[in-house]
């Protein structure tokens, strides 16, 4: 299975259905070829631009939408020593994902690529769970590509949208021959509301749009890219845990003006060996402090932690972080209705907000 060809075919089913215009492209428009013959050049991790998270998706001219996918943001480069990948923290991704490297070495010399590590399962679904923990289940891992900050020795940082898509596809050609690992994450031309429903009924993450004009921001978060969620899930930094077997539920919050905010506990989403392997990664930050500043509450609800409840906390320093995906935010600030997903190693915990 392609599975590409079919996440473009879902999707263009489900814009037809909706009576739209909608298509998906590899990239918005021709534009002329003028870039320079490869050049030797030294690829090195280049810390990714991040979109940030908005409650209404921009609409208009001005803007272009891609799928947002559930999965490890992974910049992959090639120059004369061969391929490496980039966690978006600038941790080694090579060995985790070989097939991925393999394709990538189809890229010309001197060319750097952003984009999304994503597991397929059986039923052709985006799993950020088997990703994360069964890796060797999946039906499929793919790479999807949407930007070049380097292509052929030329840094393409300053240069707009619409021009390194582009430069994009020009990178691609020759792994979209050869590979269906690793593919273009595809620009979609819809109406946002027919969007927005086409990618809620497939059972996507949500959509990111991206200003054409917009430049590549290393290490920003602009707003020239926002992510719009469908479902309400986000990372959460856990800050502790109560006992049980070896755990109960974990403790999660976020950072709001450098300090650590409790947001819930979390129970659901943990299978027996899951809980095993996250003790092991708790066990060494066990402390005696707690790190949420916003605790005890003083009003005991269903998701409140008092003073006297706190007293069954083990209290953990605050680098873990979870995906967690929930239902909504309750009126007093807590998840209602929370599950976890896996750990991200690919995101520090002072980085971790609330979307």
């Amino acid at each position: 299975m392609v599975i590409g060809a079919s996440i473009l075919a879902r999707m263009t089913m489900k814009l037809s259905q909706q009576s739209c215009s909608g298509v998906l492209t590899g990239h918005p428009q021709a534009l002329p070829r003028r870039m320079p013959k490869s050049m030797p050049t030294q690829i090195r991790f280049v810390e990714p631009m991040y979109a940030l998270a908005v409650r209404k998706l921009p609409e208009g001219p001005d803007w272009l939408y891609e799928i947002k996918f559930d999965g490890y943001r992974c910049l992959a480069g090639k120059d004369a020593g061969g391929v490496r990948l980039w966690s978006r923290r600038g941790n080694d991704f090579t060995s985790q994902f070989p097939a991925i490297a393999k394709s990538c070495e189809d890229l010309p010399i001197g060319t750097l690529v952003d984009g999304e590590i994503v597991a397929i399962d059986a039923e052709g679904r985006l799993s950020f769970n088997m990703l994360q923990h069964h890796r060797s289940q999946a039906s499929a891992i793919r790479f999807y590509v949407f930007d070049v900050l380097t292509f052929a020795g030329r840094d393409m940082l300053q240069e707009k949208l619409l021009k390194r898509r582009d430069a994009l596809t020009d990178a691609m050609r020759p792994i979209r021959k050869a590979s269906s690992v690793v593919d273009i994450s595809q620009t979609i031309a819809a109406p946002a509301a027919d969007l927005i429903l086409a990618v809620t009924e497939l059972g996507f993450e949500g959509v990111i749009a991206k200003r054409l004009d917009s430049l590549y921001e290393s290490g920003e978060r602009s707003g020239a890219w926002v992510k719009y969620k469908i479902n309400k899930g986000q990372e959460f930094v856990i800050g502790g845990f109560t006992p049980g077997n070896p755990f109960d539920a974990v403790i999660v919050g976020y950072y709001q003006d450098g300090k650590l905010l409790y947001a819930g506990k979390v129970r659901a989403g943990f299978v027996p060996h899951v809980r095993r392997e996250i003790m092991e990664k708790m066990e060494p930050l066990k402390t005696e402090a707690c790190p949420f500043a916003n605790l005890p509450e003083k009003k005991r609800t269903q998701w409140a932690l008092t003073k006297e409840e706190m007293k069954d906390c083990q209290w953990l320093n605050p680098k873990l972080v979870a995906q967690i995906e929930f239902t909504e935010w309750t009126p007093d600030g807590h998840l209602r209705h929370a599950s976890f997903l896996g750990l991200r190693d690919d995101r520090r915990a002072e980085d971790v907000i609330r979307e």
